[in-house]
């Protein structure tokens, strides 16, 4: 029995190598020439053995060493494919390669410069377009409102025009998917940008609301916030006031689009007020009309609005009334008419018998028993100095102070600068 498995196993084993040495010659010649076919692949080489394929070779390129080994694998009767594929920098078949595009781009090249110098042309065009476009001022002027605005549409306009020539000499070229790429490329670079440079496109975007709306004049006395000052000029960048006290001040436009404006001279009519205190024991309403009556008798405070008053607090030892009064800023400066109604109420007051006390303070003393304190006065006491009579016939200058006025007017006439705020326009 044994014998005649020996006899059957010699008999089988020629016919399977056989078969098996036809399948290795047949994957063989397979993948030789389906590599001999392909330019890229022409240089490597196939070796089949028991169905182990073998690659050898010379190769530039990393993914077409895969391409390679991908095919082999994808073969009937492939069981194990080794990759000894040798990567090199360049190989010959890549040098005649490039030389043989290089010569086919140049020659399209050449066939294509008539078109490349038309498209040339039409954008050279468009950008000089543009630029007559840009340059017509007094045409943008009478558009827009104002200067500034101006010259934004006419450099918009100029960017309109690049661009268009660039599209059309693109498509004429035939490069679309280009255009769309530039396209693209450019609204992230916008984006980008945009966050780059968030607060100077604020501080644009609010110089143009600005001069739109125009809040305020030259000149005019204004508080921003809680700076307080005379109007020199809006320009593209910041608005420049000049302080009470003469210095230059300038807020960036951004801060003064989202402030509160507080405009002194859009309404000339202006109230002031005080408070003065009177004894608790005096009559307020009598005191009240004491003050009034000053107040309507001086030449500078407004009778229409009329002049009023009213208990304000009553403290500890006295009642506090305030005093309202109206000037008109244009004739009067609203410090010295405060300040000169101020005095001439308390000196009426106190020569009516008014009584303007002083804060009174209890004080508790301890440890003092059986001790005695004298209040008597003593002789060499300092005698309280009689008050001096008032001049009640002197007359103050109540002329608002245009000293700030003046240097705001020179500073304006010698100065260069743009000046967004337009006298012809209305403000908000």
């Amino acid at each position: 029995m044994r014998i005649i498995l020996v006899l059957i196993a010699l008999l089988f084993i020629p016919v399977a190598a056989a078969q098996n040495l036809s399948i290795d010659d047949t994957v063989e010649a397979r993948l030789n020439a389906i590599y001999a076919t392909t330019t890229e692949l022409s240089q490597v080489t196939a070796a089949v053995e028991n169905g182990v394929v073998t690659l050898s070779g010379d190769i530039a390129n990393s993914e077409l060493a895969k391409d390679a080994v991908a095919i082999a694998q994808a073969q009937d009767g492939t069981v194990y494919v080794q990759d000894q594929i040798d990567r090199v920098l360049v190989a010959d078949s890549d040098v005649f390669s490039a030389l043989g595009s290089l010569k086919k781009d140049s020659k399209n090249i050449l066939q294509a410069l008539p078109l490349i110098g038309l498209a040339l042309f039409i954008f050279g065009v468009f950008v000089w377009l543009g630029g007559v476009v840009s340059r017509r001022k007094k045409f943008w002027s009478r558009i827009a409102s104002n200067s500034f605005l101006g010259e934004l549409l006419s450099q918009t306009m100029h960017v309109i025009f690049i661009i268009s020539g660039l599209i059309l000499a693109l498509n004429l070229l035939g490069a679309q998917a280009m255009i769309t790429t530039i396209l693209g490329g450019a609204g992230v670079a916008g984006i980008a940008i945009g966050f780059a440079v968030r607060d100077t496109l604020e501080n644009y975007l609010a110089s143009i609301m600005l001069s739109l709306r125009q809040p305020f004049r030259a000149g005019d006395h204004v508080l921003i916030g809680d700076r307080e000052g005379k109007v020199m000029r809006l320009t593209s960048r910041a608005t420049i006031l000049m302080t009470m006290d003469g210095n230059h001040l300038r807020i960036p436009n951004s801060t003064v689009f989202k402030a509160i404006i507080l405009n002194y001279t859009t309404n000339p009519e202006r109230r002031f007020q005080f408070e003065l205190g009177i004894d608790a024991a005096d009559d307020p309403v009598a005191a009240m009309n004491v003050g009034l009556d000053i107040m309507r008798a001086n030449d500078f405070v407004l009778d229409e609005p009329s002049p009023s008053a009213g208990i304000s607090n009553v403290g500890d030892s006295n009642i506090v009334i305030k005093y309202l009064g109206w000037v008109d800023q244009k004739t009067t400066s609203f410090g010295k008419a405060r300040s000169l109604s101020i005095r001439g109420v308390k000196d009426a007051l106190e020569a009516q018998g008014f009584s303007l006390p002083e804060p009174i303070y209890r004080l508790k003393i301890d440890g003092m028993k059986g001790a005695t304190l004298d209040l008597k006065p003593q002789s060499n006491a300092a005698k309280p100095k009689p008050k001096p009579e008032q001049d009640t016939e002197t007359q103050f200058d109540v002329q608002p102070d245009d000293g700030i006025d003046e240097k705001v007017e020179q500073e304006l006439a010698e100065s260069g600068e743009d000046n967004l705020l337009d006298d012809s326009k209305p403000t908000e």
